[in-house]
């Protein structure tokens, strides 16, 4: 996909109007409201009426309009922050260190900017614990391990795993595991300890071996990219319960996106996601606009070929465009990027409580402690001002119930770099929506 077709697709859709947005494919003209993330068809006469009322920027036509279709009433999202959810979910930082010294990392190198430790297993037992206590009942509760390297501390690993399933099934909850890993260290033996517990494996990889080993080599630069391949082998041969996703951190150095993911599934990873770089400790491997623009471009082109296979009836795991198709498709609508500081926490090695996993360390998203337990005061001031409402310019875009307003560590630390970038891929994912549902069952529109 060319470099002005991605320059075009960020011009469509920049924002008219916060209230909605209008594209065309060969089926016609669509309208998609914002309230609710509702996508509707649109005859040329009334194509014409929407667009004239946006474009001139006069609501009352519009919401006339709407009220014509029997498509106003209250709205679904106001500003009302969320206030005192349950904790759902956490990660583990359950090693804050490393052995690989990759160049753009969030993390400095797994350590946060700290003395590298581990977590120790009080402290790990603890936060499950808390989880368990404070989710809702009969819910289902998630725990996540990160780091640094999470392998690194693989005997608390194991331990609080087995704590977690013994003590959700005390209390009546249901239980989801995770991991993210570099996946040098992984063995057979933990091959069959995640799939025994239905682990969701994450395996960061930037992509073919020569970009892969420039941006993630071990600390004495020798390349990391065999040695992975060599160990998750076992893993993508066993998973059942267990699922292993790739996840490609994209900088300008490895922008060739449909090579990698071809290379990716062909390797028969479960899922392959990619994430723009855009706000690393030192700058280094952030996203410029001309290469959000390239990704951009080669998005759309793993997009067209998820769409061919797709109506081939063949399974293609691109993750961002399944993710894209299945939050229009049930009208995902919400005020934040995800749950951070809500329904999630991310516990630090030292049992400090953040935000999310990039907040450990950060002050910017303390959320407490696990001997004080979560600050409710902290967490609801942050949920307060996080709403999307409050934050500039997502009041005046229309995509804003899609991303939530962008993740909170990337804008507290960057700013919005990538918003026409994020707006255009949403532009062709309500596009590929329409393509897709109106000739393929497993696709339906409302």
């Amino acid at each position: 996909m060319s470099l002005e077709t991605a320059r075009d697709l960020m011009r469509a859709a920049r924002p008219v109007s916060p209230a909605a947005h209008l594209l065309r494919t060969m089926a016609g003209g669509h309208l998609f409201l914002s309230d609710g993330s509702q996508l509707f068809d649109a005859d040329d006469d009334l194509f014409g009426l929407l667009d004239e009322a946006l474009n001139k920027g006069d609501p009352a036509l519009f919401d006339s309009l709407l009220a014509r279709l029997g498509l106003d009433g209250a709205p679904l999202i106001d500003d009302t922050p969320v206030q005192d959810p349950p904790v759902q979910a956490i990660s583990l930082a359950i090693a804050q260190k490393c052995n690989l010294g990759c160049t753009y990392c969030y993390a400095e190198q797994g350590s946060f900017g700290a003395t590298p430790r581990n977590m120790d297993l009080a402290t790990a037992l603890a936060a499950i614990d808390l989880l368990v206590r404070d989710a809702a009942p009969a819910s289902r509760i998630n725990v996540a391990f990160l780091g640094g390297e999470p392998l690194v501390n693989r005997a608390a690993l194991r331990a609080a795993t087995l704590h977690a399933v013994r003590e959700a099934e005390r209390a009546g909850l249901g239980i989801g595991f995770s991991i993210t890993t570099n996946g040098t260290l992984l063995t057979p033996e933990d091959a069959a300890f995640f799939e025994d517990h239905g682990f969701a494996v994450t395996i960061s990889l930037d992509g073919p071996k020569a970009q892969h080993d420039a941006l993630r080599p071990y600390r004495g630069g020798r390349g990391s990219f065999d040695t992975i391949m060599q160990r998750v082998a076992p893993f993508l041969a066993m998973q059942r319960k267990m699922q292993v996703a790739a996840r490609v951190t994209v900088t300008p150095e490895n922008l060739d996106l449909p090579d990698t993911l071809d290379r990716f599934v062909a390797a028969g990873f479960h899922t392959v996601g990619f994430s723009p770089m855009l706000a690393s400790p030192n700058g280094q491997g952030e996203m410029r606009r001309e290469d959000l623009e390239q990704m951009l471009a080669g998005m759309i082109a793993c997009g067209a070929k998820f769409e061919r296979e797709t109506l081939a009836g063949r399974r293609y795991p691109f993750a961002n465009m399944q993710n894209a198709l299945k939050e229009i498709g049930k009208g995902t609508h919400r005020p934040y990027p995800c749950g951070a500081g809500a329904g999630y926490l991310a516990v630090g090695a030292d049992g400090a409580l953040a935000a999310c996993h990039r907040f450990v360390g950060d002050e910017t998203g303390d959320m407490g402690s696990l001997a004080a337990g979560p600050d409710r005061q902290r967490r609801n001031d942050w949920l307060t001002g996080r709403h999307v409402h409050r934050q500039e310019p997502c009041k005046a875009c229309w995509a804003r119930y899609l991303c939530g307003g962008g993740c909170h560590h990337e804008v507290i630390h960057r700013g919005r770099p990538a918003c026409d970038f994020i707006r255009g891929w949403l532009h062709y994912c309500l596009g590929a929506y329409v393509r897709l549902s109106d000739r393929h069952p497993a696709v339906q529109r409302p």
